[in-house]
Formats: C-alpha cells, structure tokens, sequence
C-alpha cells in the first residue's frame, strides 16, 4: 500500500530543520564535524542562524563570517543536506544586525505616542486635548551576535525601520544580495530558503507603543483619517480612524518588507520562510513560499486550558498555506519552552505533545529551537535547552527525528477534508470558536479577510480557492444563506470527522486524504488515556499505523473501532480495500507483563543517571504471547537492556518496553539506565528523575 510504504521510508525532504544556533569561534573542522553527526542522527537539513557568542572579531556579514557559512553550505552538499539561511544577526529581521542604521540614522525605527511636552526631535502630529500626538524614532533595539548585544545592553543593534522602503532596500541589499554573491551556485538546490524571524515594526523594548513611519501622516489623511482620532489607540478605544490606522499599518508592512523579501526569495530560487511577529498575524502570512509560526515560552502547553491567540498558531500557518497552495508550512517550536521557568527542564513528553500539537493542526515543516554549536560558559543560558546534540536524548535521537519524519511525509500533499470555514481578521482568528469544534472533532479552516472577495456559495456549500465547506464558524453575517455554528442546521450539514462513544474532549482529528487512501490522523491532548469507539464514517475496513514504532496493522472490518490512545499517544487510521486491508499485519494483541523488582545499583549524579538491575522471570506459557509490554514507572528517559540487548528507549510516562524476542524461559537479567533533566545540571532547581518518579504539570 503506498501509503504505508511512504511512512516505513519518509524521504529525506520530511527532514527536520533545527536552528544551528552558531553561538562561538566557528572553524571548518568543527562546522563539518556537527553537520556529519546530524546526518548520523537523521537530520538532513539546518538553518544556519547566527547566534549570541559569535566572537568579537568576527562581523556580521564580515569574510570570516561567510568563510563559515561557505564551509557549512560545502558541508552540507556533500552529505546530501539541505540549508535554509538566516537574514539577521540575531533577531528580530529588518536591520542587518545594526547595519541598517548605521548606513543612515534617519533609517531608524519609528513610532506615535502621544506627549504632554514634545521633544526637539518629534515630529507633532496633532494636537488634541489629551495631548500632543508625535511621531519619533522608538529606540527599539535587536538582539545581536556578540555578548553586549543582548536587549538592554550598550551595544544591542538598532532596529530599523521596516515600513520605509529605502531602508528595506538596503536591507536587502546588505543581507540577501551579499548572501547570493558568495553562495549563487547553490541557491535552488543545497539552500532552499532564507528564514526571516518575527520582524518587528518597533524593535524590541521601544519606547513608543505604536508604529509609524515617515510620510504616513499624508496617506493617512489622504484616506479620509483624522490624526486626532489615533489618540484613541492609547485608551484602547476603537474608532474610524483607529481602524483605518491599522489597516495601513498592515498594508505597508505586507507591501514594504515581507513582499519585498517574497519576491526576492522566488527570484533567486529559494523560498520565504519563517515567521510573523505574532500568532495570528495570519494576513503576512501570504508573502511567504512556506507560511510559519513560532511555538515559543510555553504559550501553549499541556497544562494551559486557554493559550488564547497562541492557541491559533498551528491554523495560522497551516490554513494560509492551504488557501495559497503551498506544500509545507513551518514552525520553529520547542524555543525556551521550559516548565516552571527552570532553565533546561523540557522533557521528552512535552516534546511529544508539541509535535502531535503542531501536526494535528496541519503543521508539516518542524523547525526545533535549537541544535547549539557550543553552550560553554553562558551560552547554555541564553534561551534554553539545547533540544538537539546536548540533550539527553540525542543517542536516541533517530527516534526523534524518524518520528518527525513521518509526521511531515503523512501531511505534505494532502488533501484536506475540512467542514468548516471560520471567517476572521488579521489578530481576531476566534480562538474560542476553534477550540469548542477542535473539542467536537469538527475541522475547520481560517477564512481570513483577503480572502473573502474569492468565496462564492453555490447548491448550500461554500467555495474559496479549491476549498469546499458544509458550513460556517462565527459571524453569522457572512455568506448567511449557510448552516452557521450553533444551530441544528450546522449539526446536520457539518458533522464531526469522527464520533467517539463516550465523547472525548481530549481528542484532537485532522481528517485528510493521502496516497489515495482517506485518513484521520489522531492525538490524545490530555493527561489520561482515551478508551472509546470511534467511528469513522464511510469506511468498510480499518488499518492503523503507529507512526512513532512505524507500524502498520489492521484495525477493524467496518467504520467503528474500539480504540486505547494512551497518554501522549498519536495514531493514523485509514481507510482501505480488501486487499490492502488483508496485506497488513494483525493488530498486536499485547500483553503487559508483571512489574519487574528493579533494585538501585549506581548513581552518577554527574551524569544525571540512576541504573537499576533485576532479575526477571518469565514461563513458556508467557513467551508464547504475540507482544509482551513491561511496564515501569520512571521519568524522565529510560533505556532498557535485556540480556546484554537493547530494548529500546522510552521518553515519556506511561513507561512501556516491547519484550519479545529479547526474553528466553527462567531467569533474565534486566538493567535499566533513567536519565533525569539536565536542569539538575544548568537549571535554577532540580528536578527528580528515577524509578517511581512520574512526569507531572
């Protein structure tokens, strides 16, 4: 079945795409030597991101600066990898690490606020009884390569500013042109894409709240807005002009810099990757060749009931990129997404739970935040933790990236079924509105405002750009002669991708159709396992694939299963004929063996690990069993070894190991090696690990 054939052997362009945190003295040697031990884990493709720590003599965009960049993007070729570059030195994009404004001061980022006293160098606006509206440059920064650089230190680089079109020409100018220069021969084959990083309008700590740039005062009025009407952004009010201010804000920035960069990108042969400032600045998102977003500080995570906006990031880019038809969209996730505020405490459940996250959401393009190419001294500090070749999991990051792998390879090129259209605006994506269907089984789509002129209804459906809809989400306003959310008419024209007897709220869908064969990829978002049947209609047989194990099975004859997703767990069921269903392998019936009498043996704290040994004893009759599952209660990453033989590596709670082939009758020898948080290494406090411990919000 081609299907499962896709997912036993993703291609290598499923790969994810770690920033390469380039944070210390970079030499050849080293830069080859890293890149060769990603290929080794399954990594086949980095963005090359300046980071922090990067030495002094080293410039930005200086020949020693693209001497390593060169060597990486050799290194990459020969070992078959693919690069994404990086356009800033560090971030937010837009000034070229402080190059920008260096070229001309008047280049600066720029903002309103409204004064009592103005300054010399203000530009007054409007006078109006709440004060004296001015526009001024903001003082907004960027975080740069070298220490010093950071927010709030001396030398922190000045942003620029991203609405003047002059200065995003030098901008571009500076960065991409110089970057093509020295790489043109492999642009549109070893670099494929130039990542742009959540610009901002500001910068970063600016001293004035809202964005402006020089002329937009004439464009403003020329439009029909009144200068004094924009004190109401200060009072949070909203008025002709607020609303008119907003849209030209938008507009300008779509047009000035991410259009500027778009059409760079495709004139080059490489594609806009990377994110907006926020998680639902959904109309950017259209300038980009693979739309993205940014999962970051914990703003969704297991334990949150409402990230609000942030809960919308995996429909932003997702959405836009089946509105524009692009085949992947990215996110650079797991960034300083750490429990509690504990420096490097970031298991690998909740690595688990972004990924099936982002995925059950359309995510296709995984960008894990960071691979670090040092954290000596304190560069393991500066936005922890290395998810990459210093974690504790990188000996068994095949797992890892296998996983990724497939989750990508299932999701590129699908066609999607979604039911409901959910119209919204740029920062108003009705979060609420998408959490109550996501809770229902019910898929919907972001409809965002620059796409309505292209919806039509036509015999009780809904059309927009390929894509087809039974019923809309929201503004009852829109396209009325429609079934809309909360009435029996909506019930019946848009019924769950799937009904679950009892009910699931935990459950997430996405139902799809690849390699031919309808499919619904499921995810348990909660704490508890699920036990249900679920139906999945219009099936006559089931198959299963466990994309984290890869393998297929045969679930059921008919359209109803009883299913257990357990903890953390994820499952692709498909639809499939009699043959391909009679092809597959039956479902392993497991059985869960006793608990083993695990005693402590050694304990390297230096190393963050506790073994445990046991003598386990197991009978004919058990070994007879089709899949035998130890149980064992531990956190944070256990390694098993049975009779001096691997039995794999387990991240997450509940802890289970698959036991056949590896037991003979009688007395077996079982050690067990959990390796704990590397908080307990670089974090504020330790975090327990060991036999008996549980993974816990």
């Amino acid at each position: 079945m081609e299907l499962v054939r896709l997912l036993d052997q993703p291609g290598r362009e499923y790969t994810p795409f770690p920033f390469w945190f380039l944070n210390d003295t970079l030499t050849d040697a080293e830069l080859c030597r890293q890149l060769e031990d990603f290929a080794a884990h399954g990594v086949y493709g980095v963005v090359l991101h300046p980071r922090i720590g990067l030495p002094p003599e080293m410039g930005y965009l200086s020949d020693s600066f693209f001497h390593a960049i060169e060597t990486a993007v050799r290194a990459a070729e020969r070992l078959g990898m693919r690069v994404i570059l990086y356009d800033e030195g560090m971030y937010p994009s837009g000034s070229a690490c402080g190059q920008v404004v260096a070229a001309n001061p008047a280049y600066a980022s720029r903002g309103i606020d409204l004064v009592q006293n103005p300054e010399p160098e203000d530009t007054v606006l409007a006078r109006t009884p709440a004060g004296v509206l001015v526009s001024r440059f903001s003082r907004g920064t960027i975080r740069g390569i070298h220490f010093g650089e950071d927010d709030g230190e001396p030398n922190a680089p000045p942003s620029a500013d991203l609405l003047n079109p002059d200065a995003m020409d030098l901008f571009v100018h500076l960065t991409h042109d110089a970057y093509y220069a020295r790489l043109a021969p492999w642009f549109g084959r070893t670099i494929i894409g130039f990542f742009t990083d959540e610009p901002s309008v500001l910068g970063r700590n600016p001293r004035t709240p809202f964005a402006w740039t020089p002329g937009l005062e004439d464009e403003f009025t020329a439009a029909g807005g009144d200068l004094a009407g924009l004190t109401a952004l200060f009072s949070g009010e909203e008025n002709a002009s607020t609303r008119l201010y907003q849209k030209l804000i938008l507009d300008k920035e779509g047009d000035v810099y991410y259009r500027r960069l778009s059409a760079w990108c495709a004139g080059h042969g490489v594609a806009l990757v990377g994110h907006p400032h926020r998680s639902d600045d959904i109309e950017v998102e259209r300038w980009f060749q693979i739309p993205g977003q940014d999962l970051a500080l914990r703003w969704v995570a297991p334990e949150k009931q409402d990230a609000g906006i942030d809960a919308m990031m995996g429909h932003c880019s997702a959405d836009a990129a089946l509105l524009m038809g692009c085949r992947r969209n990215a996110n650079e996730c797991f960034g300083a997404c750490n429990r509690d505020g504990n420096p490097w405490q970031l298991s690998g459940g909740d690595i688990k739970w972004y990924l099936d996250w982002l995925a059950v959401r359309g995510v296709n393009l995984f960008i894990p935040h960071a691979f670090y190419y040092s954290i000596e001294g304190p560069r393991k500090q500066e936005r922890p933790p290395d998810v990459g070749p210093h974690s504790i999991w990188w000996g068994r990051y095949r797992l890892w990236s296998d996983y990724m792998r497939r989750l990508s390879a299932l999701l590129t090129d699908a066609e999607v079924l979604v039911r409901v259209a959910l119209p919204c605006r740029n920062r108003d994506l009705h979060p609420e509105i998408a959490a109550g269907l996501e809770q229902a089984q019910t898929s919907c789509c972001c409809l965002p405002e620059s796409v309505w002129p292209d919806c039509y209804s036509k015999d009780g459906r809904l059309y927009c750009r390929g894509l087809v809809f039974d019923a809309v989400a929201g503004d009852e306003r829109f396209f009325p002669e429609l079934p809309h959310l909360g009435g029996a008419a909506f019930d019946e024209a848009a019924p769950p991708d799937c009904r679950c007897d009892p009910p699931q709220p935990k459950l997430r869908v996405r139902h799809f159709r690849r390699c031919g064969a309808e499919c619904w990829l499921l995810v348990n978002e909660g704490e508890a396992p699920i036990r249900a049947r679920i139906a999945f209609p219009g099936a006559a047989r089931l198959g299963g694939y466990d994309l984290w194990a890869g393998r297929a099975f045969r679930l059921c004859e008919g359209d109803t299963a009883a299913l257990e997703l357990p903890r953390r767990g994820s499952l692709l069921v498909f639809a499939c004929g009699a043959d391909d269903w009679a092809a597959l392998p039956p479902m392993p019936a497991a059985v869960l063996l006793p608990e083993a009498d695990f005693r402590l043996t050694a304990e390297d704290p230096d190393a963050v690990q506790k073994i445990y040994e046991a003598d386990y004893t197991v009978s004919d009759a058990q070994l007879a069993a089709g899949s035998l599952r130890l149980p064992v209660q531990a956190e944070e990453m256990c390694e098993l070894r049975v009779n001096g033989r691997d039995a794999g590596a387990v991240f997450w709670s509940p802890c289970s190991f698959e036991l056949k082939g590896l037991l003979h009758p009688g007395v077996n020898r079982l050690r067990l090696t959990v390796t704990g948080s590397l908080a307990n290494r670089y974090g504020l406090r330790p975090v327990p690990y060991g036999l008996g411990v549980a993974e816990t919000l």
